[in-house]
């Protein structure tokens, strides 16, 4: 499931880049552009962000999980307008794995 549901995910973003911006919210974010990609990114983030402080208070994940979600999805679109997708940062943390966060913080 877990990297069958981002290959899917992908899959249908492509697809549906090229879709009419009438007919699919990611033709219309992308035909949009960038700046409004980017935009939505950022509201997610923030949206993530405050889902975790209100998590940690009640106790309940369920805002932080819909949240990080949405993200994740709004991350996908930025790659797929910037010519990208999932592997390829699925590759960044593959290539990653093994050295501590020190270590890879250190060799930027």
């Amino acid at each position: 499931m877990s990297y069958y549901i981002i290959q899917q995910l992908t899959e249908v973003i492509t697809a549906r880049k090229q879709a009419s911006p009438e007919d699919s919210y990611v033709a219309a974010l992308h035909d949009q552009g960038l700046d409004k990609i980017l935009e939505k990114v950022g509201e997610e983030a923030i949206e993530t962000i405050l889902a975790a402080k209100a998590a940690e208070s009640s106790g309940s994940n369920e805002k932080l999980i819909y949240e990080t979600a949405d993200l994740w999805f709004h991350s996908l679109v930025m790659l797929s307008h910037m010519g990208e997708d999932a592997s390829a940062v699925l590759r960044e943390l593959e290539r990653r794995f093994g050295l501590s966060g020190l270590q890879e913080k250190a060799n930027r």
